[in-house]
């Protein structure tokens, strides 16, 4: 028994010596999604802080887009367990399983690392639209119906799933149109070919600055206080009560990835949501840097499972699927 016990402790210390050195060559860290959009953003600005607790090694973003960000997180989910290959992913990571009938992976073939931040949305409208409040905008969708477009950027993007709960909170169809991607979504709002859409404050702050689009609301519980958005009043207390959407972005390594591997990513995670610069990058975007018990590993899976079981019967009432 004892020398059971002895062999086993020598092989945790001869894995963990082996890792002590992580990482020796470039991390690369697979964004879903196309380069641009918002989920982009937060990677490259995590990034630009990740690395300085990771030796100062060299962290590359891949932009595997396609399939909803599916196909990113298939190609990380099958990656070597040795955490040169990570995944920055957002809400997608809980609702995928429900939007998808098949998927490239499994949630449990990865290693949750921790929550990174929380993202706010915003519903905006194009600019000639008549409506000038809440109150106003939502008579003129009861009167219209399904002649309102609802942008979005695809099928299980931010925009489409806040639009899928605000659809069914206020109880009207209204016409969704997707797109392939945020940009072209937001290019056609401008444009006042689409009426309205629910995005990230990471996409819409600047152009609510610029007084390019109307805003209605918030999605959170709470106003929020970054000085483009402090005006806006929350869909909760305009009527919707319990209204609250925000998107939140993670980190992930593939499943098997190494205890001592693991741990050091966490520890370089939380010390990245430290760094003043990136708290004020994400502050500017309107988005929250997560402080909380979520950053843990362990905390973050719950958390995620949490969100599956909120999201599955929203997207279920829907009957909106993709193969």
């Amino acid at each position: 028994m004892k020398k059971t016990v002895l062999l086993a402790a020598v092989a945790t210390l001869a894995s963990a010596s082996a890792w002590a050195e992580f990482p020796e060559k470039p991390v690369t860290i697979v964004v879903p999604f196309a380069a641009g959009g918002p989920t982009d953003k937060v990677a490259r600005d995590f990034a630009d802080v990740l690395r300085k607790s990771l030796n100062n090694q060299t962290i590359v973003i891949e932009n595997v887009g396609g399939a909803g960000g599916t196909l990113g997180a298939g190609k990380v989910a099958k990656a070597a367990p040795d955490g040169y290959t990570l995944l920055l992913h957002h809400i997608g990571m809980a609702t995928s399983p429900a939007l998808y009938r098949s998927l490239p992976y499994k949630t449990e073939e990865f290693e949750f690392l921790g929550l990174i931040n929380e993202v706010p949305m915003t519903l905006i409208g194009k600019s000639t639209l008549p409506a000038n409040s809440y109150a106003e905008l939502s008579k003129w969708i009861s009167t219209n119906g399904a002649k309102v477009n609802l942008a979005n950027a695809g099928l299980g993007s931010a925009s489409h799933l806040c639009g899928l709960l605000f659809q069914s909170t206020i109880k009207v169809d209204m016409t969704t149109v997707p797109y392939k991607g945020t940009a072209p979504a937001m290019t056609d709002l401008l444009g006042g070919q689409v009426d309205i859409m629910c995005d990230q404050t990471t996409n819409t702050t600047s152009q609510i600055e610029g007084g390019k689009v109307k805003a209605f609301a918030v999605t959170t519980s709470k106003r929020l206080t970054s000085p483009a958005l402090a005006k806006l009043p929350t869909l909760d207390e305009s009527g919707l009560k319990g209204f609250n959407v925000s998107i939140w972005h993670g980190l992930y390594a593939p499943k098997g990835t190494p205890k001592p591997v693991v741990d050091k990513l966490n520890t370089a995670l939380k010390a990245a949501l430290k760094d003043p610069e990136f708290i004020k990058r994400e502050e500017a975007l309107g988005a929250v840097v997560v402080t909380d018990n979520r950053t843990n590993a362990a905390e973050h899976k719950r958390f995620v499972e949490s969100e599956i079981a909120k999201w599955t019967p929203v997207i279920k009432a829907a009957g909106q699927y993709a193969d």
